[in-house]
């Protein structure tokens, strides 16, 4: 339903922009800006509504009107999954490293030295003023 709703709005905002930017403006005639028309026309100075200005009125209620839908449906948890069926699985245990066996050195070789962790080095000092 929300994909429904989204495809829906985006399509009425891209129709809205169309819609409007092919309207034309109230002054686009001369004699409108003068007043030459507004006196004897029956709808008064700003004439009948066109069916441009009729589809501009549609389009924003429905834009109006999946934003707040979409608002709502944003606000509300959610109760689906899609992890619903999947089982959780058992931690499982690492398993330790296979030790290698201890061979015997032959008489003749010496011994390695046993290895020490590397010191930390000293801080370096600070200058003098």
């Amino acid at each position: 339903m929300t994909i429904f709703l989204i495809i829906l709005h985006i399509l009425v905002s891209i129709a809205l922009i169309a819609i409007v930017l092919l309207q034309s403006g109230k002054g686009a005639e001369m004699g409108a800006s003068f007043g030459a028309s507004g006196s004897q026309s029956v709808f008064g100075a700003g004439g009948g509504s066109t069916f441009m200005s009729k589809l501009t009125t549609g389009a924003a209620i429905i834009f109006m009107l999946t934003s707040l839908t979409l608002a709502y449906r944003s606000g509300q948890p959610g109760t689906g999954s899609i992890m619903k069926g999947a089982q959780k699985a058992a931690p499982q245990q690492q398993a330790a490293p296979p030790q290698q066996p201890i061979q015997a050195k032959p008489a003749g070789e010496p011994a390695a030295p046993p290895q020490q962790a590397p010191q930390p080095s000293p801080a370096p000092a600070t200058p003098k003023k």
